[in-house]
Order: structure tokens, then C-alpha cells, then sequence
């Protein structure tokens, strides 16, 4: 029992001073930024490497997880009648839940372990000491490039994921499974409201921010030759794709609470175009 004690404290003594570590990186990032964007070459790199060599993976995620949403749905939904919900359904699903975890789950996976290895080997072969010694920030010069990739190209792939995750549904909805179309889309037309997006899209911001730090962390902080290059990216890999699911279940609870906020936020743009286009006509 003292020992199951002893090794959960020491767990939550370094998941804190992880993410203490993680917040601290951050912070460096955004006083670098201030100072404009570094390296434009560097940056552009890392948004081809994350954005663009991520896309298949991305789309061949979203089209399974689609189909097989669409799938299982209609069959369920056709023994109570309402088959013509399951487009809808999988949009919302797809939009609120299942694009973003997804698609970073993915760029844990791919991007992540890569930034991982990449800066772990850099530090174990003393590269990072070099970088020190002829004056360049690491951290700006590794960190805060994969940083704003991250932050920007996880939304356009999630975008991507939404799209023919969406798409796969009504492929497999319609002609394979014999739905009507015209059902399908109206009811996904009702059913899908800009909020929607809002908290999808929301989400991967966060969870890029999140990829990128937690991997560069790891990276910076290797040790111990390629044995330890090997145990930080597994050890990244593992916590990103835990605080992409920690940080799914937090945002979703406070975006649900923010609702409301949204709606009188809508309502009072919606009065106030009306008031505009009436002033304007009488003008």
C-alpha cells in the first residue's frame, strides 16, 4: 500500500512539473513572437512537413470512420424509422467529437514522434549546445516554427477530416445503403448550426498547441544516446495522446456552458444587421 502511494505521488509530482515545463515553453514562444515570426524558411518547412504530408492519412482516417459511423447508424435508426437522422448525427459527431480527437490523435502519431526524435537526437548529439554556443535560441529556432505549424494546419486538417468524413457518410447513406438523399441533407441543414463549428475547430487549436509542446518538451529534456532518444518519443507520443483526450472532455464541458453566451452573442449580430439593412433602405 506505501508503495502504491509512493509511486502515485511521484506520477502526479511529474505529470505537474510537466506541465509547468510545458506552460514555461509556451511563454518562451510567445515573448519570441513578439518579436515577428523567425526564420521564414524553417516555417515554412515545418507547414509542408505537418499540414500537407499529413493530409492522407488524415482523409483515409475521415472516410473510414465515416462510412463506418453511417453504417452502423442507419441500420440502427431504419428499426425505429428515422433513418433520415443519420446524416445529421454523423456530421454533429464528426464536427463536435471525432474530427479534432482524431486528427490529433493522428499528428500525435505522425508529427508529434517526429518532432520528438528529431530535437531528442539533436540533443543527444550536442546540436542544441551548438545551437547555445554560436547565440541561437533553441527554442526559436526549433520550437516556435513547429509551434505556429501546428497551431494552424491541425484546424485545416480537421477541416479536411469533417469534410469527407462527412462526405463518406452520404456515399454509404444513399447509394449503398439506398437512403434519400433529400432527407439526409435536410436534415443535416436543420440539424447544424455555426456553433457546431465553432467548438469543433475551437478544439484543434488546442490540441495542436498542446502536440507541439509536449513533444518539443520531451525533445529538449533527452538524455542517455538513442536509447533515450527512443524513451522520450514513446513517453511523448503516450502524453500527447492523453492530454488531447483529457483536454477533449474539459473544453467540451466548458464550450457546452458557453452556449448560451453564444446565442445572445448571435441574436444580438442577427438584430443588429436588421437594424443596419433597415436604416439603409430608408437611407
Amino acid at each position: 500500500m506505501r508503495y502504491s502511494l509512493n509511486a502515485l505521488g511521484t506520477v502526479l509530482i511529474e505529470s505537474f512539473a510537466g506541465l509547468g515545463e510545458v506552460l514555461f515553453l509556451l511563454f518562451r514562444c510567445l515573448g519570441w513572437l513578439t518579436r515577428g515570426i523567425p526564420y521564414p524558411e524553417q516555417t515554412v518547412r515545418q507547414f509542408y512537413s505537418i499540414g500537407v504530408q499529413s493530409l492522407p492519412v488524415i482523409l483515409t482516417t475521415g472516410t473510414f470512420v465515416g462510412a463506418v459511423m453511417s453504417y452502423t447508424f442507419y441500420n440502427q435508426f431504419l428499426t425505429m424509422g428515422v433513418e433520415s437522422w443519420t446524416g445529421a448525427l454523423v456530421a454533429k459527431a464528426m464536427v463536435w467529437q471525432l474530427a479534432p480527437v482524431l486528427a490529433g490523435l493522428m499528428l500525435a502519431g505522425r508529427v508529434g514522434c517526429a518532432m520528438t526524435a528529431e530535437i531528442g537526437t539533436m540533443s543527444v548529439t550536442e546540436q542544441i549546445d551548438a545551437l547555445d554556443t554560436m547565440g541561437t535560441d533553441p527554442v526559436r529556432y526549433l520550437v516556435l516554427p513547429r509551434l505556429l505549424a501546428s497551431f494552424f494546419m491541425t484546424p485545416i486538417l480537421t477541416i479536411f477530416a469533417i469534410s469527407i468524413g462527412v462526405a463518406a457518410g452520404f456515399v454509404v447513406t444513399v447509394i449503398f445503403l439506398g437512403a434519400e438523399f433529400h432527407y439526409q441533407w435536410t436534415q443535416l441543414k436543420d440539424w447544424m448550426i455555426p456553433y457546431d463549428y465553432i467548438q469543433g475547430l475551437s478544439k484543434s487549436f488546442i490540441f495542436g498547441l498542446a502536440i507541439c509542446l509536449i513533444c518539443c518538451r520531451n525533445g529538449l529534456k533527452t538524455t542517455g544516446g538513442a536509447e533515450g532518444v527512443g524513451k522520450a518519443t514513446t513517453e511523448a507520443n503516450v502524453s500527447s495522446c492523453i492530454a488531447i483526450l483529457v483536454l477533449n472532455f474539459v473544453l467540451s464541458v466548458i464550450l457546452f456552458y458557453l452556449r448560451p453566451a453564444w446565442d445572445d452573442f448571435a441574436f444580438m449580430l442577427d438584430k443588429l444587421s436588421t437594424n443596419l439593412s433597415t436604416l439603409v433602405t430608408h437611407w
